[in-house]
């Protein structure tokens, strides 16, 4: 893929819809930035979710299991290269789980990748990639960027 400045990069409006869906906990508005053939490899349980129905019962499980908490994602190191109807964007995503009062309860950094396509006008996520290094002694994963 060549880099180029065709069209305006959506990364950041893509990225600030998905904090405040997450931390909206609204199911819709979080699948709404993503293709309905999408594919996503997550980091927990689940070897990869084909398609928007299977993302949104993902999505629906994780906001709903969350109770009173909120989650408060930020990106960092966002850098991404824009093609004509094709974006490919890369970060550090860190998720802080939050109680009513805004304290925070835990957290954790991954890295993502997502492409986005344009069609029809809009830009949707077709592949996102979450992962986090392993720690060979434990075979865990590692949380927290050194």
């Amino acid at each position: 893929m060549t880099e180029a400045t065709l069209t305006p990069d959506p990364t950041t409006e893509i990225l600030n819809g998905y904090k405040a869906a997450v931390y909206a906990k609204d199911v819709d508005a979080f699948v709404a930035l993503y293709d309905a053939d999408v594919r996503v490899f997550d980091m927990w349980g689940t070897w990869s979710y084909d398609g928007l129905d299977a993302w949104r019962a993902m999505a629906a499980g994780w906001f709903g299991s969350l109770g009173d908490e909120r989650v408060v994602v930020e990106f960092a190191e966002v850098e991404s290269v824009v093609g004509v109807d094709l974006v490919v964007a890369q970060a550090f995503v860190t998720y802080a789980a939050i109680d009513a009062d805004g304290t925070q309860l835990r957290a954790l950094t991954n890295r993502m990748t997502m492409t986005l396509r344009q069609r029809g006008g809009a830009w949707k996520i077709v592949h996102e990639h979450s992962s986090s290094p392993l720690d060979f002694s434990t075979a865990k994963p590692m949380f927290t960027r050194a």
